[in-house]
């Protein structure tokens, strides 16, 4: 794509000026203030899924400038994100400061996932339990960072810290949202008609794809 809308001398500054292979001190510091994270996962087919991570500032926990590592709780039992890093273990963590510097940081890299009680003895300063209310984790998913860099403040909405009440721990179908969206009771398929399906894109760079991964400098 950098070469047929030719913006590769302006991607090779942005590698060159912003990509790193490691979280800066700045970056733990914004890490450890955050109270969400998107997560981007696919399994080994390459179908993609995205989801939420959040919890109390320092849910996420940096272990060192190549490691981080967050939680999983008990949840609805589905394991989107685990068990497509069983399969891929590639993942992508988009974290946002809504609120004061409106930057985000995104982190790439590979997964690992651990039990409690395995993380708990290899990093026995990070599994605070009240760092969820008095939950404890079931397995946490450590890090191992290839990629870190900027993601611009241009199109980052501001908003308003309020003051909220997190049933961290509810089985309440309606504190959970319930069936905000009402699909109980339809059909979970339906039959759709015939779409085209994408063209290739290949052509645009002769083969050639440019990514970031891969392009990490060391510094």
């Amino acid at each position: 794509m950098q070469a047929e809308v030719g913006s590769s001398a302006r991607a090779d500054r942005f590698y060159d000026d912003q990509l790193r292979d490691r979280l800066l001190p700045r970056m733990i510091e914004f890490v450890g203030r955050m109270e969400m994270a998107f997560v981007a996962t696919s399994d080994a087919h390459g179908e993609c899924d995205s989801s939420l991570r959040a919890g109390p500032p320092g849910f996420l926990h940096v272990l060192d400038p190549h490691t981080l590592a967050y939680p999983e709780y008990r949840g609805n039992g589905v394991y989107a994100s685990l068990g497509n890093l069983m399969e891929n273990p590639h993942i992508g963590l988009l974290m946002v400061d809504f609120t004061e510097s409106l930057i985000g940081l995104h982190v790439n890299g590979r997964a690992r996932i651990m039990d409690d009680d395995a993380f708990r003895a290899a990093h026995p300063g990070h599994a605070r339990d009240d760092h969820a209310a008095g939950r404890r984790a079931e397995r946490w998913v450590v890090v191992d960072v290839e990629e870190a860099y900027i993601h611009c403040r241009k199109h980052i909405p501001r908003m308003e810290r309020v003051t909220q009440r997190r049933a961290w721990g509810t089985d309440d179908p309606a504190r959970k949202g319930g069936d905000f969206f009402g699909a109980r009771g339809t059909a979970p398929r339906v039959p759709r008609p015939p779409r085209r399906r994408f063209p290739s894109t290949t052509h645009l760079v002769s083969g050639a794809s440019r990514s970031l991964r891969g392009r990490t400098t060391r510094r």
